[in-house]
């Protein structure tokens, strides 16, 4: 069954707010083995909204529309629907009653525009609202359905769990097809996308038309690239063994041609890596930080029961605070020398088992003769001091975020290294 969603809202187009709705959808499509193939935005415009409904159903077998059911004027999904079923609007007098009672539960009396939330295409039958006053539709036009939903996500993710995903996958189960899709992300850092794509052709290749397996690369930023691996199966267990043994064969790639940047995988972050590997060694971590000011501990903290090994930060950005607090010889702050001091000197005044110091050129102007983008990570494990130099691309802002990262990736490493 091919699936096509669409959202529904000018502000969609105009891009005041992100449609979290048709990823949230798309995910649990493919979670459950149904292909979505195509996704649409269409503005609170009646001719194109008809015109993408039809689109989408002249190409898929099922379309969920989120959006435009609520009680205003520019809400007309309702009546572009009835058109594509070439069917009239009909006033539901129950549902006028159960709105009503929605309003007086909340202490407040319905207004007139709450009624068109009760005008339903002939044929179609209701989603009921557990959540809002907008209930769903579902709408058969021939040998196919349209799912119509909120546009509000928590109205949405109800509607579609209690009702929109058991009706389809039951004609699913009708018409004898069901498989499932399971994915897994690959996260890395340290690599560029094109590099990712070389180092894993040979893969990417041997899949090609096979249907079963898929790769795609995703560029996310400051969090770097990932991998993403979908496999579809006749069932979980045989989707499970098809991304199991695909995932063996492109880390061995990428390890054997690129090195050490897998980080994690799915939603682990930089920073749940560093967090389970210092657990593991019963470690404790302090930071210095110039150019970062902050954003390494702040990231740090993100992880539930930080506090079990991270001993804090010292935001030394003045350079006396390194010289007097850190220890840092006087001299140049960017540079490896005074990297490894700041380290060496935030696990001395932390008192912790490991010390990581960032110093470096956010920008834009050069400092002691160093350009923008010069970095200098400091690690001292034990007595064990060095230092890493990274050149980092980017206005202000990205430097100093790629500067966090990278100095958290380092850290992995050097951990990595030390199992």
């Amino acid at each position: 069954m091919r699936v096509e969603i669409v959202a529904v809202g000018t502000e969609l187009l105009l891009g005041q707010i992100p449609d979290t709705n048709s990823q949230w959808l798309g995910e649990q499509l493919a979670a459950n083995g149904i292909a979505s193939h195509f996704h649409q935005h269409v503005g609170d415009n009646h001719e194109r909204i008809v015109l993408a409904f039809r689109t989408a159903l002249a190409r898929s077998d099922a379309v969920i529309v989120c959006g435009g059911l609520g009680p205003t004027q520019d809400d007309i999904t309702r009546a572009a629907l009835a058109e594509v079923m070439n069917v009239p609007l009909e006033r539901d007098e129950a549902l006028v009653a159960t709105i009503r009672k929605m309003f007086e539960l909340r202490g407040r009396s319905m207004p007139d525009n709450n009624l068109l939330q009760a005008d339903v295409p002939r044929g179609a039958s209701i989603i009921p609202q557990t959540r809002g006053t907008a209930p769903g539709l579902v709408c058969p036009v021939g040998q196919k359905v349209v799912y119509a939903m909120p546009g509000v996500p928590y109205e949405l993710t109800d509607m579609f769990e209690r009702a929109v995903l058991p009706d389809l996958l039951a004609r699913e189960r009708a018409d004898g097809r069901t498989s499932v899709i399971t994915s897994r992300v690959l996260r890395t850092w340290g690599a560029s996308e094109s590099g990712l794509a070389e180092a894993v052709a040979e893969r990417f290749d041997a899949l090609a038309g096979d249907g079963r397996v898929t790769i795609a690369f995703l560029a996310s930023g400051i969090e770097g690239i990932k991998v993403r691996l979908t496999a579809r199966g006749d069932d979980a267990e045989h989707a499970g063994a098809l991304l199991k043994d695909e995932e063996q064969r492109i880390r061995a790639l990428i390890i054997d041609r690129l090195g050490d940047i897998i980080f994690g995988v799915d939603e682990e972050t930089m920073e749940d890596a560093i967090a389970s590997r210092l657990l593991a060694r019963g470690a404790t971590l302090a930071v210095a930080e110039s150019v970062t000011g902050g954003l390494i501990a702040s990231r740090l903290v993100n992880v539930t029961g930080a506090s079990k090994w991270f001993q804090g930060g010292v935001v030394s950005y003045a350079s006396e605070v390194k010289f007097d607090l850190l220890g840092v010889p006087r001299g140049p702050v960017v540079s490896g020398e005074a990297a490894e001091a700041m380290a060496r000197g935030v696990r001395r005044v932390m008192k912790s088992d490991i010390g990581l110091s960032v110093t470096g050129v956010a920008g834009p102007e050069e400092q002691d003769g160093q350009p923008a983008g010069t970095v200098f990570i400091g690690l001292a494990v034990g007595e064990q001091v060095e230092h890493v130099l990274v050149r980092l691309p980017g206005d202000r802002p990205r430097v100093r975020a790629y500067s966090a990262i990278s100095a958290l990736d380092a850290l992995r490493r050097t951990l990595d290294r030390m199992n």
